[in-house]
C-alpha cells in the first residue's frame, strides 16, 4: 500500500526547488534548447519510433535516447499570439532509478498523466513521474517498474513486443500484444509480473488453413465510447483480417453509468424480442456478465444518483470463454470465406490499424506497407460472443477473489445471409462497409515496405495523419454513413482528401529521413498543431487548419460580360458631369435679312443688332464656362491625388522593370541550363531505350497474386515459424528447470514420476517438426527463387535473339 501511495503523490519539490536565482525563459518549442540539431543522426532502425508524448495539458514528453533520459517541457498554447507555442526554458530532466538496456521505440502517458509507458521491441517499463527517490545532478530520479519480465525476456530467443497500449478506462492497466498471438492485460495497482488477463488468440482453426501468415498479429487498438465498442479490442493480422474480442473490461477500471444503462437497457429491450434460441442465449450470458461486473445495474433505484461511474468487479463466466470474432467480411461478399477482406487493391501486407469513433461511425484504417490506406465503417454494432463449453482458467486468491485469468479464443465467423432476416444476438461479428483505399502515392521501395504509424486528430475526428518514412499526411473524411444521414449533407460516397503536410524526403533524392516523435496538440479556442521531431532532435511545428475543411468548394460561375455592357458595371469616379461634357447649347441665330449688310455700325439698327448677338453670345458661352469653372475647381484635390498615385505606380512599375532587366541574364542562364538538361534527359531516355529490360512485358494478373503470395511467404511465415520455435524453445528451458526441480523433489520422497520427462518428450518432438517444417519452406522458397531467375533469364535470351 505504501508503493502505490509513492507511485502517486504529488510532485512538490520539484516547483519549489526554483530558487529566484533560476529564471525560466519561454522560447518558441522549434527553438527550445533541447531540440537542437546535430549531425549525429539517431539510428532510425526497422520500425517506426514516437519518442514524444503529451499529457493532453500543458506537458510536453520527449525521451532523449542519447542520454537515456526524459525531458519535461510546459507549454503555453496560443502565446502570445493565437497561432504560437511557447516552451519553458530550462527543461526538466527525469532520469529512470534502473538502468534500461535496451532500445525504446515508443512512450505515451496514461490518461491521468501520472505514469509513463516506456516500450521496446524486448521490454516494456512503466516510469512514475510523481514518485521519485531522489535528485542527481539536476536530474529527478523516478522509479521505473518492468512489466511481465518473466514474459518478455531480452535474447534472441525471447517473445517480441509488438505493442503497448495503456487502456482508455484505467490508469493502471496495460494491454500488450506479443509475437506469441497473446494479447494480455496486465494491473500495475496490483502486479506488474504477472498478467491479469491472457487472451490466446486462435484465428483459424487446425487443418483449415496453411497459410501461417494469417496467424501473425501485427497490431490491436482499444475501442472507443460507443455501445459494446468500449469493451472491444481490436487485433490486426498481417493479411489484413480484423478480429474482435468482446467483452474485455480490466478488473476495477471505471466506466460511466449512462454507458452502462445504455446498452443494458438495449440488451433487454432487443434480446428479449427474439425469438431464436441462440439469440436469447447470447443475451442471457450478457446481461449475466453485466449485472456481475458491475452490479450497481441491478439496483438502479437506489444506486443511480450516488453511482455516477461504477467500477468493474472480476468477473467470469465459468464454462464459457471470449470468442475471437472473425475475420470480418465486407458487405456484398456474401458469405464466401474464401474471399479477403482487403481484396486485391492493396500492396504487402499490413501494418497497423487506428480505431476512431466520428459521432456514430465506428471507422477503422488499416495502413499496408506498400503504402495504401484502407478505410472501412461497422456496419452493424458490435455484440459479445462467448465459446460455451471452453472454461477459462482461473488465478484465485484464498478468499476466492479473482486475480487473473486465462481464455483460448477460437475465432468464429458466419455468413453475412445470417443478417438479412435483422435478428440481433445471433453472435453473427458485424460487417465492414468500404469506405475508400486511399494510395499516398509513395516512392517505390525495394525492401520490405513501408513503417505507416496512423493518428487520429484530437480536435477534428474526421482528420487522420498518417507517418511513414516519407514524412506526414492528413487524410480528411468527407463522407461517412450514419454522420451524412444525421446531419442531412449531400455528401454521398465523397472520397477522401489527402494533404501532405510534412516532406523529409531530399531534393533530388530518393532517400528519406524518417521521424523520431509526433504529438498533436489542440487548445480550447479551436486551434491545433502537430509537433514533429527528426533523428537529428530538430523540432517542427506546424499549424494545422480545421475550420471549413468538411465543406466543399463553392465555386461561383459568373455570367461572361458583353460588350455593351461593360461600360455599365465600371464604377469609376465622375469628375464632369455628362452635361457639361456634351458642350454648349446650340445658338439659334436668326436669319439674317438683305438689308442688314447696308446698314452701318454706329446706327440705331447695327446698334440692336450687335446688341442681340453679343446677348446670345453670353447666355451660350460665358455661362457654360463659368458652369465648368465651378464644377472642375473642387475637383482639383482629387485630381491631383489622382496624378500622385499614377506618377507612384509609374516609379513602381520602372523599379520592376529595372529588376527584370538586372534578373534577365540569370534567367537567360537558368533557361539554357534547363535546355540543355532537357536534351541530356532525352538522351538518357532513348539510351534507356534500348536496354533489352525496357521491352519485358507488364506482369499479368495471376503472375502479381502468385508474387504478392511469395512475399508472404517469404516475410511473414518463415519469420512466424522462427518466433515460434524460439518461443518452444524457451518454455523447453522453463520445463527442463521445472523438471529438475520435480525430480529432486521425487527421489527425496521416494516416489518416481515420467509425466514430466513425457512432457519434454512431446515438446522435442513438436520442436523438431517445426524445425522440419522450417527448413522445407526454405527449400521450397529456394526452388521458387531459381524457377523465376530461371524464367527471366529465358526471357532475356529470347529478347536478345530477336
Amino acid at each position: 500500500m505504501r508503493i502505490m501511495l509513492d507511485a502517486f503523490e504529488t510532485d512538490l519539490e520539484p516547483t519549489r526547488s526554483l530558487t529566484p536565482k533560476e529564471e525560466v525563459e519561454w522560447v518558441p518549442l522549434q527553438k527550445h534548447p533541447v531540440f537542437t540539431a546535430t549531425k549525429a543522426a539517431l539510428d532510425g532502425g526497422s520500425g517506426f519510433r514516437n519518442l514524444a508524448a503529451c499529457d493532453g495539458t500543458s506537458r510536453l514528453y520527449f525521451w532523449d535516447s542519447r542520454s537515456n533520459g526524459l525531458h519535461r517541457l510546459s507549454l503555453r498554447l496560443g502565446e502570445p499570439h493565437p497561432t504560437s507555442v511557447l516552451a519553458a526554458s530550462p527543461s526538466k530532466v527525469l532520469q529512470a532509478d534502473v538502468e534500461l538496456s535496451f532500445a525504446v521505440h515508443k512512450i505515451s502517458i496514461n490518461r491521468n498523466g501520472s505514469a509513463l509507458l516506456i516500450c521496446g521491441s524486448e521490454r516494456v517499463c512503466v516510469m512514475y513521474l510523481y514518485g521519485r527517490t531522489s535528485k542527481r545532478d539536476e536530474s529527478l530520479i523516478c522509479r521505473t517498474i518492468t512489466v511481465g519480465s518473466q514474459t518478455y525476456s531480452s535474447g534472441s530467443h525471447g517473445i517480441r513486443v509488438l505493442k503497448a497500449l495503456w487502456h482508455p478506462y484505467s490508469d493502471t492497466h496495460l494491454g500488450i500484444l506479443s509475437s506469441d498471438s497473446v494479447f494480455r492485460i496486465f494491473n500495475l495497482a496490483s502486479d506488474h509480473l504477472q498478467p491479469e488477463q491472457e487472451y490466446y488468440l486462435q484465428p483459424v482453426q487446425p487443418g483449415r488453413s496453411g497459410n501461417a501468415s494469417s496467424m501473425c498479429p501485427v497490431d490491436f487498438c482499444f475501442g472507443g465510447d460507443h455501445l459494446w465498442d468500449r469493451f472491444s479490442v481490436f487485433i490486426l493480422f498481417s493479411d489484413g483480417a480484423i478480429y474482435i474480442l468482446c467483452p474485455v473490461v480490466p478488473f476495477g477500471s471505471v466506466v460511466k453509468w449512462e454507458s452502462l444503462l445504455e446498452i443494458y437497457n438495449d440488451a433487454h429491450s432487443f434480446g428479449l424480442k427474439a425469438a431464436n434460441s441462440t439469440a436469447a442465449s447470447n443475451m442471457k450470458l450478457a446481461i449475466s456478465w453485466l449485472e456481475a461486473t458491475f452490479p450497481a445495474l441491478q439496483n438502479q433505484e437506489t444506486e443511480c444518483s450516488s453511482l455516477p461511474a461504477p467500477k468493474a468487479h472480476a468477473y467470469a463466466i465459468f464454462d464459457a470463454s471470449l470468442a475471437l470474432q472473425g475475420p470480418l467480411q465486407r458487405v456484398g461478399q456474401g458469405g464466401n470465406e474464401n474471399l479477403p477482406s482487403h481484396g486485391t487493391e492493396c500492396e504487402g501486407r499490413a501494418v497497423s490499424l487506428l480505431y476512431n469513433l466520428v459521432s456514430k461511425d465506428s471507422v477503422l484504417v488499416t495502413a499496408w506497407s506498400g503504402g495504401q490506406l484502407q478505410i472501412d465503417a461497422l456496419a452493424d454494432e458490435i455484440q459479445p460472443v462467448w465459446s460455451v463449453g471452453s472454461p477459462p482458467h482461473l488465478r484465485v486468491d484464498l478468499h476466492e477473489h479473482i486475480l487473473g485469468l486465462a481464455m483460448i479464443c477460437e475465432s468464429i465467423t458466419c455468413g453475412l445471409t445470417q443478417k438479412l432476416d435483422h435478428t440481433v444476438w445471433l453472435g453473427t461479428p458485424p460487417p465492414l462497409l468500404r469506405l475508400a483505399i486511399v494510395d499516398l502515392a509513395l516512392p517505390p521501395r525495394v525492401e520490405s515496405g513501408y513503417n505507416i504509424a496512423l493518428f487520429s486528430d484530437p480536435l477534428m475526428p474526421e482528420r487522420i495523419y498518417s507517418l511513414h518514412d516519407g514524412g506526414i499526411d492528413s487524410v480528411v473524411l468527407h463522407f461517412l454513413p450514419f454522420t451524412s444521414q444525421a446531419t442531412g449533407k449531400d455528401d454521398t460516397m465523397r472520397t477522401p482528401s489527402v494533404h501532405p503536410v510534412l516532406n523529409t524526403c531530399q531534393a533530388g533524392s530518393t532517400s528519406a529521413s524518417p521521424l523520431c516523435g509526433f504529438v498533436s496538440l489542440s487548445d480550447s479556442f479551436g486551434y491545433s498543431w502537430i509537433v514533429a521531431v527528426t533523428l537529428s532532435q530538430e523540432c517542427i511545428v506546424l499549424e494545422m487548419k480545421t475550420w471549413n475543411l468538411l465543406h466543399p468548394e463553392s465555386v461561383v460561375i459568373e455570367k461572361p460580360i458583353q460588350l455593351g455592357e461593360e461600360s455599365k458595371e465600371r464604377d469609376t469616379p465622375t469628375i464632369i458631369s455628362k452635361e457639361l461634357l456634351s458642350g454648349p447649347k446650340v445658338v439659334l441665330v436668326p436669319e439674317a435679312s438683305p438689308s442688314l449688310r447696308s446698314v452701318a455700325a454706329d446706327s440705331i439698327d447695327g446698334r440692336s443688332t450687335l446688341h442681340q448677338y453679343f446677348k446670345l453670345f453670353h447666355e451660350t458661352y460665358v455661362e457654360y464656362a463659368h458652369k465648368v469653372y465651378l464644377e472642375v475647381k473642387p475637383h482639383a484635390s482629387q485630381l491631383k491625388k489622382i496624378t500622385e498615385d499614377q506618377h507612384a505606380r509609374l516609379g513602381e512599375a520602372q523599379k520592376k522593370l529595372m529588376k527584370v532587366e538586372e534578373k534577365e541574364t540569370i534567367l537567360k542562364e537558368r533557361i539554357g541550363n534547363a535546355i540543355r538538361r532537357h536534351s541530356s534527359l532525352e538522351e538518357r531516355l532513348q539510351r534507356l531505350k534500348n536496354l533489352p529490360g525496357a521491352h519485358k512485358k507488364p506482369l499479368s494478373r495471376a503472375e502479381r497474386q502468385f508474387k504478392s503470395e511469395l512475399d508472404h511467404y517469404k516475410e511473414v511465415e518463415l519469420d512466424a515459424l522462427r518466433s515460434s520455435v524460439e518461443a518452444l524453445r524457451g518454455r523447453l528451458r522453463r520445463h527442463m528447470q521445472a523438471s529438475k526441480t520435480n525430480k529432486q523433489q521425487k527421489l527425496i520422497s521416494g516416489k518416481n514420476n515420467y509425466s514430466g520427462d513425457a512432457q519434454i518428450s512431446m515438446l522435442q518432438s513438436s520442436l523438431e517438426k517445426l524445425s522440419l517444417v522450417n527448413s522445407e519452406n526454405s527449400k521450397k522458397v529456394k526452388l521458387v527463387e531459381s524457377a523465376l531467375k530461371n524464367q527471366e533469364s529465358s526471357k532475356e535470351s529470347s529478347l536478345s535473339m530477336r
